[in-house]
This record gives C-alpha cells, sequence and structure tokens, in this order.
C-alpha cells in the first residue's frame, strides 16, 4: 500500500502555495467535460459539490436525507475557529497551527495542520460574504469566543447554531448550482458500494431509500464527505442516520483506514436517562467559557447543588490545570469527569454526572447575557430535562461525539485508491488522537471549499475525460454483491430487533474502547464482538421485508459494517501500545493519571488495509516528522 503523503518540499510556510503553483490545471473550456460523484452534503460535501460545480465542472451529489438542510453538521453548535485576531490578544496562523497539532497529541501531520491554519481565514471571510449572520460586537468586528485547548479568543460563532447557520450558507451555493444545472441532487439516496475500473474509482452503486431500486453511477472521481463513524457506539451525540457505510464499503474496495481507534469523547453532554434512549445530546463546548465545572468534595452528597457552600465545592479542572481551567481540552476534560464519578462523586441518578454552573457568570454578566450567548442551547437544556440552567447547575457527562479516524488521504486528500478523494470528518487528516472545539467545522469547510477543488485538477488532467459504460462488468459485480447483502438481511427470521443487537454492540465498546482502554479488555472485547455478529447473522428481525422505505432494512446494512469496523477499532487500539489525545490505555499513564505517548515505538498513523474476509487486515505505518516544532509532552496545567 502506497502512502506516500506527496507533501511539497520547501519551508512549512509555504508548502500549500508552492502546490497550487506547480499543480497542473484543468482549463476552464474542459472542465465540463468531466464528471464528479460528491457522497455526502455536510458543510464538506455541499461546500465542495457548490465550488466544484462553480469551477464548471458537472456534479452528483448525493444525501440519504430529503434534503441538505438535515446534515448533521447542523449540530455543531458553538462556533469555527480562524486565526483572524480580532481581539488582538496574540494569536496567528502559526499559534492556531500549534494548538490544533499539540491538541492533537502530536499524531497529525505538521503540513495538513498548518494548511488548515492558514485557510482558516479565507473561510470566515467566504462565509461572511455568503451572509451568515456571525455575531458581532458592538463596534461591527465579528465577536469571537475561547475554546478548549487555547488560550485566545478565535471563534467564531452563531450565537449557539453555527454549524446550521454555515450549512445554510453551503446550502444556498449549492442550490444555486442546481438550479443552473451543474449540479444535480439525489435525495434520499444511499451509496453502497464504490465501483473499481482498472484500478481508479470510477463510480458507486446507490439505493434509493423510498423506491428500493440499486442505480449505478459512473464519473472521472468521487469524493466522499459521509462524516464519522461515532454511532458506532450506539449512544453518541451523532445524528441517528449517521454511518460508516460508505468509508467501509470503500476500505473493503481497498482504501487504507487509518487510526480507526481514535475517537473523541465531548464532556459536555446530557447524561443518559435510561435504556430507552436512543441517542445523547450535546451541550455547546462554548457554556465552558462562563461556566464552571464542579463537584461536591464529600462523597455521596445528597444536598442540592445551591445547597453545598463554595467552600465545600470541588471546581477540579480548575485544581488540575489552572492555566487552562475549565477550557482544559476534551479528551482531558472527559477522562477528569469520568476519574471523580469512579470516586463516587459523581452527581445526579445513578452518579454519572458534574455540575456545569453559569451561576457566576450570570451574576456578574446579566441573564440577558447569557441568553444572549447561548440561549438555544440552554433552551434545549432545560426541554430535555425539565431543569431550569439560569436557576441551577447544568448536570453534564462524556459522551461520544467525534471520530478522528477515517479513511487515509494524502496531502491533496486523495486516498490511497486513485480517483477517490475524502473530506472532513470521514478521513483522519488534520486531528490527530484529539480534535480541538470548533475544528470540525473548519475542517469541514476547508476541505470542501479551498483544498479539493484545487487539488483534484492534478488527477483529473493526468487521466483526462472519460466515459465509464455502466453496463462494465465491474458495475455488474458490484451491484449483485449489493443487492445478495439486502437480500440475506430481508430474508432474517430471527426473534432480535436491529435497536437490540446494536445495543449490545454499542455498551461493549463503550465499556472496553471508549474513555479507558486496557490489553485485557480490548482482547476480551474482540472475541465478544465475533460472538455478537454472530447472534446479529442468526437472529435477526426485520419488522418489514418489503424493499421501498424500510428503515430497518437500511439500519441494519449500517450495523453489519459496525460489527467488522468495531473489530478493526479494537485491533488497533490494541496495536497502539501507548496512549495519546483520546486513547487512553489505562496501561500507559503517567503517575499523575495523564496520557504517556512513547514517540519511539508509535508516532505514525497506523493505516489498515482490507485482505478478505476471512484474513485479518494488514498493519501499514505512515510515519510521522516533525521539522517546525518539537513534539513535547502535552502540559495544559
Amino acid at each position: 500500500m502506497d502512502l506516500g503523503a506527496r507533501i511539497p518540499s520547501g519551508p512549512l510556510e509555504q508548502k500549500w502555495e508552492r502546490r497550487l503553483r506547480e499543480g497542473r490545471l484543468v482549463g476552464p473550456s474542459n472542465r465540463r467535460k468531466y464528471t464528479l460523484l460528491v457522497v455526502g452534503s455536510g458543510l464538506a460535501g455541499a461546500s465542495a459539490a457548490a465550488t466544484l460545480a462553480e469551477l464548471g465542472y458537472r456534479v452528483h451529489c448525493f444525501s440519504f436525507h430529503d434534503s441538505p438542510r438535515r446534515a448533521h453538521s447542523i449540530a455543531a453548535q458553538g462556533g469555527i475557529n480562524a486565526a483572524k485576531n480580532y481581539r488582538n490578544d496574540g494569536d496567528s496562523v502559526w499559534r492556531l497551527f500549534y494548538d490544533t497539532l499539540k491538541g492533537g497529541d502530536f499524531r497529525s501531520r505538521e503540513a495538513n495542520v498548518y494548511r488548515l491554519a492558514q485557510v482558516s481565514n479565507r473561510i470566515i471571510d467566504q462565509c461572511v460574504a455568503q451572509g451568515v449572520p456571525f455575531a458581532r460586537e458592538y463596534g461591527g468586528l465579528l465577536a469571537t469566543r475561547s475554546f478548549g485547548g487555547a488560550l485566545v479568543s478565535r471563534t467564531f460563532y452563531a450565537r449557539g447554531q453555527t454549524g446550521q447557520q454555515l450549512l445554510l450558507g453551503a446550502y444556498q451555493a449549492l442550490e444555486r448550482q442546481i438550479s443552473a444545472g451543474q449540479v444535480r441532487m439525489h435525495p434520499r439516496t444511499e451509496m453502497l458500494d464504490l465501483v473499481m475500473v482498472d484500478g481508479r474509482a470510477r463510480g458507486i452503486i446507490a439505493r434509493d431509500l423510498r423506491t428500493g431500486e440499486l442505480r449505478a453511477f459512473a464519473g472521472d472521481a468521487v469524493i466522499l464527505a459521509t462524516g464519522g463513524y461515532g454511532n458506532i457506539y450506539h449512544l453518541s451525540t451523532n445524528a441517528r442516520g449517521s454511518n460508516a457505510t460508505a468509508i467501509w464499503r470503500a476500505y473493503r474496495r481497498g482504501a487504507g483506514f487509518a487510526n480507526p481507534c481514535f475517537t473523541q469523547i465531548h464532556p459536555t453532554c446530557i447524561p443518559v436517562s435510561g435504556p430507552h434512549q436512543s441517542k445523547l445530546t450535546l451541550m455547546s463546548e462554548s457554556l465552558r467559557n462562563d461556566g464552571r465545572v464542579w463537584v461536591p468534595k464529600l462523597k455521596g452528597d445528597q444536598r442540592t447543588p445551591r445547597d453545598i457552600p463554595e467552600s465545600e465545592r470541588d471546581y477540579f479542572l480548575e485544581r488540575r490545570y489552572p492555566t487552562y481551567g475549565n477550557l482544559a481540552p476534551r479528551d482531558i476534560a472527559s477522562r477528569s469527569a469520568k476519574e471523580i464519578c469512579d470516586q463516587g462523586r459523581g452527581v445526579g441518578p445513578g452518579g454519572r454526572g458534574v455540575y456545569l454552573d453559569l451561576g457566576d457568570a450570570i451574576e456578574r454578566l446579566g441573564a440577558g447575557t447569557i441568553r444572549e450567548r447561548y440561549g438555544n442551547v440552554l433552551e434545549m437544556y432545560e426541554r430535555i430535562t425539565g431543569e431550569h440552567p439560569y436557576r441551577a447547575p447544568m448536570r453534564i457527562y462524556p459522551a461520544v461525539h467525534y471520530t478522528m479516524g477515517g479513511l487515509w488521504v494524502d496531502y491533496d486528500l486523495r486516498s490511497t485508491l486513485p480517483g477517490l478523494y475524502v473530506l472532513g470528518e470521514a478521513n483522519f487528516s488534520d486531528h490527530g488522537a484529539n480534535r480541538l472545539g470548533a475544528s470540525a467545522l473548519m475542517q469541514g469547510l476547508a476541505d470542501g471549499y479551498f483544498i479539493v477543488p484545487n487539488t483534484i485538477a492534478a488527477e483529473l488532467a493526468r487521466f483526462g475525460p472519460g466515459s465509464v459504460d455502466l453496463d462494465h462488468p465491474a458495475f455488474r459485480d458490484a451491484e449483485r454483491i449489493v443487492q445478495a447483502k439486502l437480500e440475506r438481511l430481508l430474508a432474517s427470521r430471527g426473534t432480535r430487533t436491529v435497536e437490540d443487537h446494536f445495543r449490545a454492540l454499542g455498551s461493549l465498546l463503550w465499556e472496553q474502547c471508549g474513555m479507558a482502554r486496557s490489553e485485557r479488555g480490548l482482547s476480551s472485547a474482540l472475541e465478544s464482538i465475533q460472538a455478537l455478529q454472530g447472534d446479529f447473522e442468526r437472529d435477526l428481525r426485520l419488522p418489514d421485508t418489503g424493499i421501498e422505505l424500510n428503515d430497518s432494512l437500511e439500519r441494519a446494512g449500517r450495523l453489519a459494517d459496525y460489527y467488522e469496523l468495531a473489530e478493526l477499532m479494537c485491533r488497533d487500539a490494541l496495536e497502539r501500545r501507548e496512549s495519546c489525545g483520546a486513547h487512553f490505555r489505562e496501561e500507559f499513564q503517567t503517575a499523575e493519571g495523564e496520557a504517556r505517548r512513547d514517540d519511539e515505538h508509535f508516532c505514525h498513523v497506523s493505516v489498515w488495509e482490507y485482505r478478505g474476509q476471512d484474513r485479518p487486515p494488514a498493519l501499514h505505518k505512515e510515519p510521522l516528522s516533525f521539522e517546525s516544532v518539537a513534539a513535547e509532552t502535552r502540559s495544559y496545567k
């Protein structure tokens, strides 16, 4: 497997400019000869489809939603990072680069992360030009606030609905191209396989979720922007429909899968309330700007929070990390909350919660200011819990939120398969072992608006436009494979529902490959996953056995992929015998309980290659080198 990252030579600050200067181009009059397939219509997919169409390419865009506006990107509440330095507080492209690299615990590529920081400012300009209603200061400048892992205020926001507003901007750009005839939109359509012709990705097999019809689509390149795989844990902050099927089917066709065990736990989520739940709800990290995290000092203290005096409260993040305080990175804040609850000092039902208290900020700034900043988030909390966040502290607990792992890509965002490009959360490229808050929106829009429209041209120019007959054997074979999988699921006559099987897999992963991992637990999980998969194949019941509009069939197909991905995640976590970022192996920690990296043996990207159903995947390694910064031990104290 070729893992050449194809990073331009020269100083770090000039690599992206050199790539733009030296890359091959496709002339304006020739772009209309190329057809590009964009799978996914969230921020990364919608921005890529709109930009490529604006350049003159013919684009097909696929979404399993009825509208791109329903993409999970809308759930990103808190903001988007950029190095504008409007606050004059010392921010810069270099500082954003360094904070992101350090936040990922030095397990990402220098060059990719620096380019992300460079492009960040253009993203804000683009979105302002589209009319995205960012919050503004009294003088008219765009307002910013702080997020975890940073000592500057670089996060631009639109109240508590930043992702939604950014997606509306990308959606308007996409709709403009649909109206112009440059983009053909395929709603309620799910990709179920990747088609390889002569060693290149040349098409997909997709299923119309309304009629059940399978259709083949051919193009000159395929772009996957289908998000992450956090829902493999069953309970996560992801939308219920978010899934890994597109990237997993690409993996089975030969695309390398990088760092699958790097999954992020978000510290501020509404705690689990019972076994009836099908998902969890995120409370924006931006709340940690004004909220203070604490628990009672006394174990088992049952008093209401307002009855606990200040002297008997443990503001544990401020105590352990005085420099960053409540804005410690997500992995550190999450593990700290778990440790406190494991000590028996957690609050709420089951003791699985800590307080996020806005009381001091309300007293200092007034309830009106807090409502302006976080009103819709706090309203959501009140509706779900029945508790008033302006009068009593909120209860929060960590939950699965994001996946840093994904399909491997080079500097151009091309996977190990020629013709296949991967954007946003679907790839592994920028966040290492832990993503800083407000960086997901930044990466998705950087990839879609500014990176892939520039880098894809080189491969298109090299191969030239070419039509592929949909009767080609590769398309017929792929469609037969997909049809056989669907028929096997529809023929199931067991007793247990998809949800029942899914809950068992998610619970196992959360316990053994969640916030803390161990050799014993991961080895046990690998055995248990195979047993759970066998149960699924023998004892599945679909309440609807029709081919049309069958939600249970869709979810069964996604769960079948999750069993295989879960095994790869545990295998990757077992192989990586170190702690870094969100990957916390209990055997590898400092005396203070912090992650202990092993740069001598694990300063690399782990890339897994599929070798067939009956053979274990092969592990390949892309070494990581740091020329501009030292890979030091992270400290947020």
